[in-house]
């Protein structure tokens, strides 16, 4: 049986702290990953509308092998300026990688499509995210908030508002495993109409309300619901309008080929917890982080546990951040707990 982390948060991961800013009027925001100390790192797209910085390095036959921070951002393209401050607040450590006397934080990051929420993007010359990049490194913790916060802050899904959401599964190798999810897709996390989360059967306790599927499951079940499917689907299809990012990490040993196979695992979280996903209009992106500091070589069965464990923790990090986003004022959508 799986159980959390004490936290059940991507904190459970010895060696991350996390950071959250936001703007409430932007109704935008940014969450930063930080590395205590640099980590392997991989990274899987398998959305049709990413947006990204740094992507390229994290490829196992790149030179690079390990990072400082990872970024996840809303705001869409104009959102990657977000890493140039979590990359300013690092080099104020002397945090980065030597090159000819300078040190070079690394940070990839992603972004989300959150322009078209309520929010006033009205910002002027400069959009605010390496400012709001910057306090997040600054804020970075172990503990951290969930729900509409950070990168979650103007996330939607269909009919419901999305948000960032965390969750831990401690493996009886010894080995932990975390994700982050900031959840905005094109499709919806909760079966039909219900307030029954798709990623039910590999909820915790009762982490997102521990209300199981429905019974009897609705007819409705299979039917395609996609955000502004009536008014805006045409644009949203050609903008790309959507995108869950996220970051899935462990505490175990991996070269970086075994970090870019961890990615690739968690996408399947996202198939168990959205329907539909990893679509066209989607920018479905997942980084993962292996900081190595159980010690922990896995063996090939328990490095199977680990993958299958990857999609679970990542399933029940997305319905998290839609099960605990709080309404405010000019919403376009509700939040879960009031369906």
């Amino acid at each position: 049986m799986f159980r959390t982390g004490p936290r059940n948060l991507i904190t459970d991961v010895a060696g991350l702290r996390v950071g959250n800013a936001a703007n409430a009027k932007l109704k935008s925001g940014v969450t930063t990953v930080i590395c205590d100390e640099p980590a392997v790192a991989g990274v899987q797209i398998l959305g049709g509308a990413p947006g990204t910085r740094e992507t390229d390095l994290l490829e196992p036959h790149n030179s690079i092998h390990a990072i400082h921070a990872v970024v996840l951002s809303g705001g869409s393209a104009f959102g990657l300026d977000a890493a140039s401050g979590v990359q300013a607040a690092l080099r104020e450590r002397g945090i980065g990688v030597e090159v000819g006397g300078f040190r070079v934080p690394i940070v990839p990051a992603a972004i989300l499509f959150d322009l078209r929420n309520g929010g006033d993007k009205d910002w002027g010359r400069y959009p605010p995210y390496r400012d709001l990049g910057y306090e997040a490194a600054q804020a970075a913790a172990i503990d951290f908030a969930l729900g509409t916060t950070g990168a979650g802050s103007g996330a939607l899904s269909s009919g419901l508002k999305g948000g960032l959401g965390s969750a831990s599964t401690v493996l009886d190798s010894g080995v932990t495993i975390g994700a982050l999810a900031a959840v905005n897709p094109t499709g919806s996390v909760t079966v039909a109409g219900t307030r029954h989360f798709w990623a039910a059967p590999f909820e915790i306790g009762d982490e997102f309300g521990g209300l199981g599927f429905p019974h009897p499951m609705p007819d409705d079940a299979r039917k395609i619901l996609l955000k502004f499917r009536d008014k805006h689907a045409a644009e949203q299809a050609e903008t790309g309008a959507n995108t869950t990012i996220a970051v899935i990490a462990t505490d175990a040993v991996l070269t970086k080929a075994a970090a870019k196979r961890l990615a690739i695992s968690a996408h399947d979280g996202f198939v168990r917890a959205i329907w539909p996903t990893h679509t066209p209009a989607d920018g479905d992106l997942v980084f993962a982080l292996a900081t190595g500091k159980s010690g922990i070589e896995l063996r090939p069965n328990d490095a199977i546990d680990l993958y299958a464990a990857a999609g679970a923790t990542m399933a029940r990090a997305i319905s998290r951040g839609v099960f605990a986003a709080t309404p405010a004022e000019g919403d376009l959508f509700p939040v879960w707990s009031s369906r």
